[in-house]
């Protein structure tokens, strides 16, 4: 560990705080929807849901690397981006973050409608599951190529992993809740008591990020060298410099994001 780098119980604590902020901002935006005679509808409420992730990933990237997730922290040490002694600390804030989220909105929203923005698949359970492996496959390709390789988008990662999870939830909101995450649905089920079709929230998450973290691996190939060389325009003519790759991986305990 780097001396800049946070410690561990610092880093699990932002990605509860993460969790928290997700499963308020995006399940209360349900709960309001369902409140105001669907004020928000799944436009709105999928926006809520990129826009919280984006924001997050920007405020916890350079701590903890901005999991948020806990099936992104199983893939990313799966794909050995992650060392496997930290993964329980990450995934247990994040369940906690997500659950007093939602203890919360029942003490702001006794009487509301809805469950609390629960996930409730609206199709058969296995149709619902490989909606969940994929949407959530989508999710960990796009993160695995923004956090792990030197040729991804650096700093813009967070409107790609933010637009994704957006883009995720207009199309796959109305089928499954579009949850790709054990904690976003582990939450409001608690909070609701709701349980019906829970495993489909845990199992399809967990395939489809460690599907779309492998996917990444398979199509990127080797790893690109730490210092890529780039083009530059100069009075006289084009340079080639090296470029040091200040950012290793948002997943990368040793390596915080730049």
């Amino acid at each position: 560990m780097t001396q800049n780098r946070p410690s561990l119980r610092r880093r699990a604590l932002a990605e509860g705080m993460a969790a928290f902020a997700l499963v308020f901002a995006g399940a209360g935006a349900i709960v309001a929807d369902a409140a105001y005679a669907g004020v928000l509808g799944n436009v709105g409420i999928a926006l809520v849901f990129g826009l919280v992730i984006m924001a997050m990933v920007y405020a916890t990237g350079h701590l903890s690397g901005a999991h948020i997730n806990p099936a992104v922290t199983v893939a990313f040490t799966l794909t050995r981006h992650f060392p496997p002694r930290d993964a329980a600390a990450y995934i247990a804030a994040q369940l906690v973050g997500a659950a007093v989220a939602a203890l919360v909105l029942v003490v702001l929203w006794p009487d509301q409608p809805g469950e609390l923005g629960a996930t409730v698949p609206s199709v058969a359970a296995w149709r619902a599951l490989v909606y969940e492996v994929v949407l959530t496959a989508f999710l960990m390709f796009v993160i695995m190529a923004v956090a792990t390789d030197v040729r991804g988008v650096g700093a813009g990662a967070a409107l790609a992993i933010g637009g994704t999870v957006g883009l995720d939830a207009l199309f796959g909101g109305p089928v499954t809740g579009a949850s790709m995450s054990p904690a976003r649905s582990f939450g409001p089920a608690m909070a609701a008591w709701a349980w019906d079709d829970f495993w489909i929230y845990v199992v399809g998450p967990i395939l489809g990020a460690a599907f779309g973290g492998l996917a990444y691996q398979l199509v990127r190939g080797d790893r690109p060298p730490a210092s890529p060389t780039t083009t530059m325009e100069a009075p006289d003519g084009p340079r080639h410099v090296r470029v040091p790759a200040q950012r290793r991986s948002l997943a990368d305990e040793r390596s915080p994001v730049q």
